[in-house]
């Protein structure tokens, strides 16, 4: 396959910048569901053992991506326990 994209960018130079930015950016998608799908709360591959994952979070549990303004390590628990 890395052939055939080689032999595609010799012989049609404007293809360079196709491969160079639909590489990493397919690999990037792919990586960010991957994270997605093993680190997400609202997943649950394990239902037997922990049916609702999302209820052992606590304040300070960072699952977002990227946060702004928000400094999980400094959060306080308002709720109750379930």
């Amino acid at each position: 396959m890395i052939c055939q994209i080689i032999g595609q960018a010799k012989e049609h130079p404007s293809l360079i910048p196709l491969f160079i930015f639909i590489g990493p950016g397919g690999t990037g998608a792919a990586l960010y569901v991957l994270r997605l799908a093993l680190f997400n709360p609202d997943v649950s591959w394990d239902r037997e053992n922990n049916p609702e994952p999302w209820n052992k979070l606590g304040p300070n549990d960072q699952y977002k991506f990227y946060s702004v303004n928000v400094d999980y390590s400094k959060l306080k628990k308002e709720g109750p326990d379930f």
